[in-house]
């Protein structure tokens, strides 16, 4: 009976060891996070998309670093802007910004602190460092 017990034993933990460690559920922070990198790139692939409409290029820009408290405005001007109402990917990015100020403000509100207020620095987003090979 005890070699069964070891047997277990060892499975259970290559099992556990074998699993990837993302297996936690999803915190306010790393939900709020993922969101703003995902509407971020969003609006990089509709700025850059040849088939959308002409109005995409008067929308305002969206930059998005949850660290930075003047990303609640940059999120409410950009979900308010009047243009591109019939541009179906305009008004998909627009409830996702919606989304991401909702849980800002109402579900994350404890949970968040902002590092700064530069709202110039969501205007000019920093340019990963390039690789030199």
């Amino acid at each position: 009976k005890l070699p069964t017990m070891k047997m277990l034993l060892l499975l259970t933990a290559l099992l556990s060891a074998a699993l990837p460690a993302s297996t936690a559920p999803p915190t306010c922070y790393s939900r709020v996070l993922a969101l703003s990198k995902e509407i971020t790139e969003s609006f990089k692939e509709l700025q850059t998309s040849k088939t959308v409409d002409s109005c995409v290029e008067t929308l305002p820009r969206l930059y998005l670093d949850i660290h930075n408290y003047c990303v609640l405005a940059k999120l409410r001007d950009f979900v308010a802007y009047p243009g591109c109402d019939r541009v179906v990917e305009v008004n998909e990015l627009k409830e996702k910004a919606r989304s991401l100020y909702t849980i800002l403000i109402s579900y994350c509100r404890r949970d968040l602190v902002f590092l700064t207020d530069d709202c110039n620095a969501l205007e000019i987003p920093i340019s990963p460092p390039i690789e030199h090979s």
